[in-house]
């Protein structure tokens, strides 16, 4: 079945790898001024407070949140705590270019992760298509010297990066075989806000420690100006809020293999941004490694 793309759809699916390539760029620019642990832990306190009016009726069911803790817990700790925490980490030793290139892998891990747990055998089509997109992924953290993979030398950001789209796997597995409480008619009757509510009330209770131990650490304070509260308002809303709605729209009108096509602009918008923003102007590893990711998903997710 052939979806038609609207405008409205095109723009509803084009906003959410933009705003995300946006996260990339802030996360970098605020390097110095907000420490990442407590830049993830923030982001996500405002997103919950955003989050209140529109999901508060959630809250009035604590016996049903209770029942289903320990699923809630590890996608709130494994999708707002650990992949972004990560990811804020990463972009201060890398840069934003790199980071979602790095992150376009994911459907590598996907397989892996289905494989391996959940008894999904990636079909020839798949392996192929992943070993393109680890293609693309080596390419950038051997900076576009594949010799340089020879002498084993990383940068951290890009390992932290490697170790948060895992993270961001095992989530995405999560969601779509759910705990049996969260199946069919199992399932308690949330909106999407009611929902991303309680996966980040979940997610802020390992963010929460994790900015504290950062802050004991000896981690540098906030140093509050106008530009820190714009960028903490944005991550919260833009990127988290604003982004997951429009995608679940978007997904519901187009279905979900145009919108990894969509999801996968993410790193052109990153290069765009960093080359406005912060003067890292793209280099020919950065394409070529795009291409290979891109094509190793078209590949994998292509049916005879």
């Amino acid at each position: 079945m052939t979806t038609r793309i609207t405008p409205r759809t095109a723009l509803l699916m084009t906003l959410p790898p933009l705003l995300w390539a946006g996260n990339a760029v802030v996360g970098r620019l605020t390097v110095g001024s907000v420490p990442p642990l407590t830049l993830n832990f923030l982001r996500w306190a405002i997103a919950a407070l955003f989050l209140l009016p529109l999901g508060w009726r959630v809250l009035r069911e604590p016996r049903a949140v209770m029942q289903r803790w320990p699923y809630l817990l590890a996608i709130g700790l494994l999708g707002v705590g650990t992949y972004n925490a990560l990811q804020y980490l990463a972009l201060v030793t890398s840069t934003p270019i790199n980071v979602t290139l790095i992150a376009a892998s994911l459907p590598v891990w996907m397989l892996a992760v289905g494989a391996m747990f959940h008894h999904e055998h990636p079909s020839r089509r798949q392996l192929v298509g992943a070993a393109l997109s680890v293609a693309g992924v080596l390419i950038v953290i051997a900076r576009g010297d594949l010799a340089a993979l020879a002498r084993v030398h990383f940068v951290v950001g890009d390992l932290y990066v490697l170790v948060a789209i895992i993270a961001w796997a095992f989530y995405s597995w999560l969601l779509v075989r759910p705990s049996e409480s969260m199946r069919g008619s199992a399932r308690p009757d949330w909106n999407w806000a009611e929902f991303l509510l309680v996966q980040t009330l979940f997610g802020l209770l390992g963010a929460a420690p994790a900015a504290l131990g950062e802050t004991l650490a000896g981690a540098a304070p906030i140093e509050w100006n106008g530009w820190v509260v714009a960028a903490l308002v944005y991550v919260a809303v833009g990127p988290s809020i604003i982004a997951y709605r429009c995608w679940g729209l978007g997904v519901t009108h187009a279905g979900p293999a145009l919108a990894a096509f969509f999801g996968n602009l993410t790193p052109l918008f990153a290069a765009l941004l960093s080359a406005a923003v912060l003067g890292e102007a793209p280099r020919a590893f950065h394409a070529l490694a795009f291409a290979l990711i891109v094509a190793g998903i078209v590949v994998s997710s292509r049916r005879r």
